[in-house]
Order: C-alpha cells, then structure tokens, then sequence
C-alpha cells in the first residue's frame, strides 16, 4: 500500500518526493504522436495559491520538468489533469495555453462556472471534468447537473475511484449523458485483497466491452507491488486491455503526487506495456489512436 506520512492538526503537510529527474528511453518502440493521458503541472504558490486543508505538498514539477520528461520518452501528446490542492484551473488552463494545442485537458468541477467559461476551457483543449466520489460523497448529487453542462461539449466524466464501488455506483453512473473514463485500472490494490473476479472490476471489463468507458492503466506503483513491472497489478491491467483494446489509454501520472513509495523511472511505466499489451499494433492502439479519439485530436 501506498506510504503515507502522518503529520499533526495544523501542520504543513509534506513535501511529495520529486519524480525521477533522469528520465531514460524506454525499451519498447514508442510511436510517433504517442500520449500521455494522465500528469499534473505543479507551479508557484505565490501564483497558483493553494487550498487550505490540503493533502500532501507537491514537489517542484512544472511545465520544463514534464516537458524533458516527455522528450525523453518520446511522447508528443499530453493530458494535464487538475490537482485538487488548488483553488481553481487556472494552472492547468495555462499549461494549456502554452502547448501549442498538442495537450489536452481535465479540470475540476466549478459550480460558478459559466457557460462561457467552458467555451473558454473547450478551446484552449480541455475535454473532461474529474470527480472524486470517494471522497465528497455529496458529488453524486451534483453529477447529473455538472455533466448535463458538459456534454454539448463533448466533454467526458473522469473518476477516480475503486471499480470495487462501481456496483453502488452504477445506477448513477450509467445514467450520466457523457462517456465515463475511469483512473488508474480502477484503483484495483492487491496490497488491499482485490480480486480479478471482483463483482465491480468484471463490470468494469464490460462496460469497456460496451463501450461505455475507458480505462487508464496508469499509475501501478501505487497499489502495493512496489516494484517495477508491477507482477501483482499486471493481471488487473491486463485483463482490462483484453476486454476492449480500443478503450484503453496509458499515462504515467507524473510527478506521482501524494506518493511515498518508490519513485520509479517514468520509462519503466512505459515498458510494462510490453507485459500488458504484447501486441505492437494493439500497443498503438493503446498509445495513439486511443487518446486522439477519447481526446478529439
């Protein structure tokens, strides 16, 4: 299980250990246009204020560190995704603004939003809004108000959940006008007993079958198989790319926020795909033309 660092009321909450800042090529044969559908820009405080009561504190990872990242592992395309510890999207519409329309984006949910404003976010990239029901469980009820104003967008719901939740989910899930796209293989933990024949992980193998949701195999260092390839996650990433191939997407969740564990290099999270997805040309189906249909490029 992920490692996390106590800390008493009213203290700071920990700096998250910076990413790897050697960033190797990976072993497999990455394509031309490839995506990373899944990072954070982290940027100032003095600028991108901070939400008092925050989880963790981010590492310096702004927009030149993922931008070697990526040239290291030879990705062109990128999705940002907003953090949580900010007040609003600002950091995220500008890292945008600045990708010359190669990147795409994720925000959070903001209620006092305009109808402009998200014409706005529509035409600097953004092209999902992410939600933690986990963790605000009063998020259901907002779901069909927020998703009702996104989808003339064309827009997805992002979630970050574990698919073991999806049974008690699915009646408002499946309800929802947009497409469902769903964090880090379901957030299936072995560390945490989860299980192949789970009720929610074989619904989510066929609602991907369906086509009514994606899957991003990302981030497997943080379920409890510490290091790289991951053996004990690659049976859940696996079986999730066998239950639809075109409806997978993969992404290295840099700088791996809120992370204690091992650190891994970010080209060891593209060379687990070899594992997962042995197929070359399912590959990039996986890293090309996957994201750039889910994405609208």
């Amino acid at each position: 299980m992920t490692a996390t660092i106590p800390r008493t009321e009213g203290q700071e909450p920990p700096v998250v250990p910076s990413p790897d800042p050697q960033p190797r090529r990976p072993r497999i044969e990455v394509p031309a246009h490839a995506w990373d559908c899944h990072a954070h820009i982290f940027g100032d405080p003095a600028q991108y204020p901070y939400k008092p009561g925050r989880r963790y504190t981010p590492a310096a990872a702004g927009l030149d560190e993922y931008k070697r990242m990526l040239a290291a592992l030879g990705i062109e395309h990128a999705v940002i995704v907003q953090p949580t510890i900010y007040l609003d999207n600002r950091i995220t519409l500008d890292a945008l603004a600045q990708s010359g329309g190669k990147w795409r984006g994720i925000v959070q949910p903001d209620a006092q939003a305009s109808d402009r404003e998200l014409e706005r976010m529509h035409a600097l990239g953004v092209r999902g809004m992410r939600f933690h029901p986990g963790r605000n469980p009063d998020v259901l009820a907002r779901l069909a108000s927020f998703c009702a104003r996104i989808a003339p967008l064309g827009w997805h719901a992002q979630f970050h959940l574990d698919a073991r939740q999806l049974p008690e989910l699915a009646p408002v899930l499946e309800k929802l006008p947009v497409d469902l796209v769903i964090d880090h293989i379901g957030h299936m933990e072995p560390a945490a007993q989860a299980r192949l024949d789970d009720p929610g992980f074989l619904l989510l193998q066929r609602w991907l079958r369906d086509e009514r949701a994606w899957v991003k195999l990302s981030a497997p260092n943080r379920f409890g198989d510490p290091m790289p390839p991951y053996p004990q996650v690659a049976p859940f990433a696996r079986a999730l790319a066998q239950a639809n191939p075109d409806r997978v997407v993969w992404a290295t969740d840099w700088p791996h926020s809120s992370f204690y564990g091992h650190m891994p290099n970010d080209a060891e999270l593209l060379d687990v795909l070899a594992d997962w997805v042995p197929d070359p040309a399912r590959r990039r189906r996986v890293l090309v033309d996957n994201p750039a249909r889910l994405y609208g490029l």
